[in-house]
C-alpha cells in the first residue's frame, strides 16, 4: 500500500481554538508544577505503549494535554506494519519525550478503528489536547516520518502550548517494566474483563447484559457506561443497510426516525460531528415523541465518546441553544 501523506497545516479546525487555549493554560501549569517539584507529569515517562478502548480516554485523550500522543494502528497479520511500528519505536526513544507513541491493535479495538476512520493499515495518527490529527496511511521513509513527526511537534506547541518533558529512555524502559506489575483487582474487573471479551468477539447481547449487571451495582461506573453504549450503538446498527439508510435520511430530512439511524451509522463511521449535527437539527424541526427520541440519542452518543471530548461540549451547547 502506497503512503497518502496528509499535511499538516490547517489540521486543527476552528473549533479547536477554545480547547488550544484551555490546554496552554493546562501545560503551562503543569510546567510550572514541575518546575517546581522536580516531578514529570505522570504518564510522562512511558514512551511506548499499548491502548485499548478502555483505556483510550485516560492514556491518550488526557495525556495529549501534556505530550502530542501519535497512535499507530496496526495488526499482527500486516507486513507493513512490522517495517513501520519499530521505526516508530525507534524514533519515540529517540526524541525522547517530544512525542510518545500509542500501539492500537485494530483487531481488538474496532470501535477505535471506526471512530478514527481508518480506511486501511499501517494508519498513523496523533492526538493534541484531545484533538485527532491524521498523520499518514502506509508504511513511509524513515526521512519522510522525520518531518511528518518534527512538523507535529511544531503545531503541538506552536498552537496548543505542548512541548511533552524530557524523559530519559533508560527510565522510560523502567516505568513500563513497572506497568506490567498485576494491577489491584477491583470489585467488577471480573465481569468488566468478559463484557469486553463478548463485545470483541461480536456477542454484542452477551456484551450488554454484562454491562448493565455491573451497572445494576454501580450505576456511576464509567467504564461500563462507556462500554454499553458501544455496545447498544454497534448492535443498533449491525443489521442496517447504510445506502438505505441515508437515501431515506437525505429524502425525508423531518423523519426523527430515519435521521436517528443516520446518525448512529454516521458515528460508527468516525463523522462525530456530522452525526451530532445531524441528531441537533432533527431536535430543531420537530416536537413532542420525535424530539424526545432524538435528544436521548444525542445523550447517548455523548456517552460514547466521552464528555471531555471538546466535541462533545460543543455539541451540548448547541442543543442547549436550541432546547431553550
Amino acid at each position: 500500500m502506497q503512503p497518502r501523506n496528509m499535511s499538516m497545516s490547517g489540521v486543527v479546525d476552528l473549533a479547536a481554538v477554545k480547547a488550544a487555549g484551555e490546554a496552554k493554560q493546562k501545560a503551562e501549569q503543569a510546567r510550572a508544577e514541575a518546575a517546581r517539584t522536580g516531578v514529570q507529569p505522570a504518564g510522562a515517562a512511558r514512551l511506548v505503549f499499548d491502548v485499548d478502548e478502555a483505556g483510550f480516554q485516560q492514556d491518550v485523550l488526557q495525556q495529549s494535554n501534556e505530550v502530542p500522543v501519535v497512535i499507530d494502528f496496526w495488526a499482527e497479520w500486516c507486513e507493513p506494519c512490522k517495517q513501520l511500528g519499530p521505526l516508530l519505536e525507534r524514533l519515540a526513544a529517540e526524541y525522547a519525550g517530544r512525542f510518545v507513541l500509542a500501539k492500537i491493535d485494530v483487531d481488538s479495538n474496532q470501535m477505535l478503528f471506526q471512530q478514527f476512520g481508518v480506511q486501511g493499515i499501517p494508519a498513523v495518527f496523533a492526538v493534541v489536547a484531545g484533538q485527532p490529527i491524521p498523520l499518514f496511511q502506509g508504511a513511509v521513509p524513515e526521512a519522510q516520518l522525520r518531518q511528518v513527526l518534527d512538523q507535529l511537534v511544531q503545531v503541538a506547541e506552536q498552537q496548543f502550548g505542548i512541548v511533552g518533558a524530557p524523559v530519559d529512555p533508560s527510565a522510560a524502559a523502567q516505568a513500563d517494566a513497572a506497568t506490567e506489575a498485576p494491577a489491584p483487582v477491583g470489585p467488577y474487573d471480573a465481569a468488566l474483563t468478559a463484557a469486553a471479551d463478548a463485545l470483541d468477539a461480536g456477542d454484542l447481547d452477551g456484551a450488554v447484559r454484562a454491562y448493565r449487571n455491573v451497572l445494576s451495582d454501580d450505576p456511576a461506573n464509567p467504564e461500563a457506561k462507556l462500554g454499553l453504549a458501544q455496545a447498544e450503538l454497534l448492535a443498533r446498527v449491525q443489521d442496517l443497510d447504510p445506502q438505505a439508510v441515508r437515501k431515506e435520511a437525505a429524502e425525508q430530512p423531518g423523519d426523527a426516525a430515519a435521521q436517528i439511524k443516520a446518525a448512529d451509522l454516521d458515528l460508527v463511521g468516525g463523522h462525530v460531528e456530522d452525526a451530532f449535527g445531524r441528531l441537533i437539527e432533527t431536535v430543531k424541526r420537530t416536537a413532542g415523541e420525535d424530539r424526545e427520541a432524538a435528544r436521548v440519542r444525542l445523550l447517548e452518543l455523548f456517552e460514547v465518546i466521552g464528555a471531555e471530548d471538546p466535541r462533545v461540549s460543543k455539541a451540548r451547547t448547541a442543543l442547549a441553544r436550541v432546547l431553550f
